[in-house]
């Protein structure tokens, strides 16, 4: 008798999952009723001053936002594209705001854009794209951007008391060691942070700021003194540090990319990313080229060091607006804020409108 409970007991253990990935933040629920809550609008116009003409600037697409709780509201903080020039649009940042989430009421102009500036060279005419916002613990806003002069996606910094005046510090990695970052494809930087309440304050491990960025088969990480000035982790050979990669057979395959900024949990670092699919060697239930989102979970104490990451996606397009669009079958997070009791992720669909999708706040 004692035999066979031993061996009912044995069975039973090695039925239970090796590990639990009770880490993950969700499950989300898209706000299908309201959602897209952000689409192109005509009617909204800018004086460009590197063209010297009024354009309609959000016009084409809007897509790919970040986000921030400030007195009491969301912002959020797009890129946005007009119908001008040779690569078909040139991209500026916009704000909205919203009480609910899902109603946003926009300001007319953009509040960063390509300028007759020293970064020009750099952002035009592609533009400037794929902003991501944290907080820092005195009030101040630090938003990575990707410039985009056509040939090269450059990761950039900007900064901002209030989310409307920016300050453009230039290329992120200027002073990296490899030919001072200015040829470094780079893009999507992922800054570490801490919910203090309804903001996400920029926070340092070991003495530095961190931060994952890239769109390869790999995902890398930089640290800062200044979240201005970043240095990416090497090899001993100068190589980048790989901290993530594909998995064959799976939906992440081509790409992996960086989505919100990551936040610090009991549990580890969740960092939200992007995968972007391969028919043939990733996941064949998806179409080529989909782009579905995942989960990281890196060490609080050494965020270099992956611990466990989800075992496939939990979101992916499903939706009309999602499947459709500018690039096909497309869902891309880049922002999470706390509000209300929910986390908000606002995410790009088909890189032509903006949706919204919720998890319970834990």
């Amino acid at each position: 008798m004692m035999k066979s409970v031993s061996l009912l007991l044995l069975t039973l253990l090695l039925s239970v999952p090796t590990y639990c990935q009770s880490w993950l933040i969700g499950p989300f629920r898209k706000h299908n009723a309201a959602n897209p809550v952000l689409t192109p609008l005509t009617t909204s116009t800018f004086d460009d001053p590197i063209r010297n003409e009024t354009v309609t600037w959000e016009a084409k697409d809007v897509f790919n936002p970040a986000a921030v709780v400030r007195n009491g509201k969301i912002y959020l903080i797009y890129r946005a594209e007009d119908l001008v020039g040779k690569y078909n649009g040139t991209s500026r940042i916009g704000l909205a705001t919203s009480t609910d989430g899902v109603h946003f009421k926009r300001m007319p102009q953009p509040v960063l854009y390509p300028d007759n500036d020293f970064m020009k060279k750099y952002e035009w005419e592609g533009g400037i794209e794929d902003p991501r916002v944290v907080e820092t613990t005195d009030g101040q806003y630090v938003m990575t951007y990707t410039a985009y002069d056509g040939d090269k996606a450059r990761l950039c910094v900007a900064t901002s008391p209030d989310l409307q005046h920016w300050t453009k510090y230039g290329l992120a990695f200027n002073n990296f060691i490899r030919g001072g970052g200015q040829d470094l494809w780079s893009k999507s930087g992922s800054i570490v942070c801490r919910r203090v309440g309804s903001r996400l304050v920029a926070t340092k491990i070991s003495d530095k700021y961190w931060m994952y960025w890239g769109d390869q088969q790999q995902l890398f990480v930089a640290v800062s003194d200044d979240l201005i000035n970043w240095y990416p982790l090497t090899k001993g050979d100068k190589s980048l540090k790989t901290v993530a990669e594909y998995r064959p057979g799976s939906f992440d395959y081509r790409v992996l990319e960086p989505g919100p900024p990551a936040l610090l949990t009991p549990k580890g670092i969740v960092l939200i990313y992007n995968g972007m699919n391969d028919g043939k060697n990733g996941d064949t239930n998806l179409p080529d080229g989909t782009y579905a989102a995942g989960q990281f979970l890196f060490s609080n104490d050494a965020p270099d060091r992956l611990i466990d990451r989800s075992k496939s996606y939990f979101m992916k397009p499903d939706q009309p607006y999602e499947i459709t669009g500018q690039v096909n079958n497309v869902t891309f997070v880049e922002s999470m804020v706390p509000y209300r009791g929910l986390w908000w992720l606002y995410y790009g669909t088909a890189d032509s409108k903006i949706a919204v999708t919720s998890a319970p706040l834990k």
